[in-house]
């Protein structure tokens, strides 16, 4: 007769490989769902060079570009149930060696990211304690309790209905962005990025499942690949280094002996 130690032993490897099994058919389920549908613009705005110090641990100046775009996406086929959340990114390409015009050796350097989390199940572990334990809050609301209705809104949620107006996500995988900022600094190891050419933008996504592999955009160079269309930009290049007039250098020289 087995033991008990024997049964739970039993009972956990059936649960494991049920769990396996489920885990990797809804892993395969997202190849019946199609992603052809994706489509994304990114196009250039304002770009400048400038020389200086790009981070604060930089230890020497040195040249980078600073870049504003406008972004069109709308990544909603994207999202299906295994989808846990989209990492969306903007990425310049641009000749790693300039002064070698037979070199085909392209650098690229994310400029701009952000995550966008797929819509909470109505059947998620949150959903479900809402439903069926609200809040004391809500259960005196629907015991009648005072109405709120002329109460003014606190500031906290007027802070958040801003955010979510002008956020980046209109509806879960659509982004509109006018005139953005990129994150991050287009840099080399050269030290020299003005004057340089034949640069591009390009969109760029990574879905992130609740369960099985990573899916990428077409043209990553990683597998699995998703389908859709990546936007890229029309070929640019960035100009002459900005350089600071007499007056401005004069007032910063100023200002510097007065810190001193």
């Amino acid at each position: 007769m087995h033991s008990t130690l024997n049964r739970a032993q039993a009972v956990f490897g059936f649960f494991t490989t049920v769990a396996l099994v489920v885990a990797g058919l809804a892993a395969l389920s997202v190849l019946l769902y199609p992603t052809d549908g994706v489509t994304s613009q990114v196009q250039l705005r304002d770009v400048k060079v400038i020389k200086g110090r790009p981070h604060y641990y930089s230890t020497r100046k040195e040249e980078y570009a600073q870049l504003r775009f406008d972004l069109d996406a709308d990544l909603t086929p994207l999202f299906n149930w295994n989808t846990k959340q989209l990492f969306v990114y903007v990425y310049a390409a641009y000749p790693s060696d300039p002064t070698n015009a037979s070199s085909s050796a392209v650098s690229h350097a994310v400029v701009w990211d952000t995550i966008l989390s797929a819509p909470e199940s109505a059947y998620s572990f949150a959903a479900l304690k809402e439903r069926f334990f609200p809040p004391a809050s809500a259960a005196k609301r629907k015991s009648g309790g005072k109405s709120t209705a002329g109460r003014k809104a606190p500031a906290s949620s007027k802070k958040t209905a801003g955010k979510a107006a002008k956020g980046t996500a209109a509806a879960p995988g659509i982004l509109r962005l006018r005139d953005q900022k990129a994150k991050y600094q287009i840099g080399d190891v050269s030290g020299r990025m003005a004057e340089r050419e034949n640069v591009t933008l390009a969109v760029g996504w990574n879905v992130q499942p609740w369960v099985g592999a990573l899916w990428w955009s077409p043209g990553s160079g990683s597998v699995p690949r998703t389908m859709g269309g990546v936007g890229a930009s029309p070929a640019f290049d960035l100009p002459a280094l900005r350089k600071v007039g007499a007056a401005a250098a004069a007032q910063q020289q100023q200002q510097g002996k007065k810190v001193v």
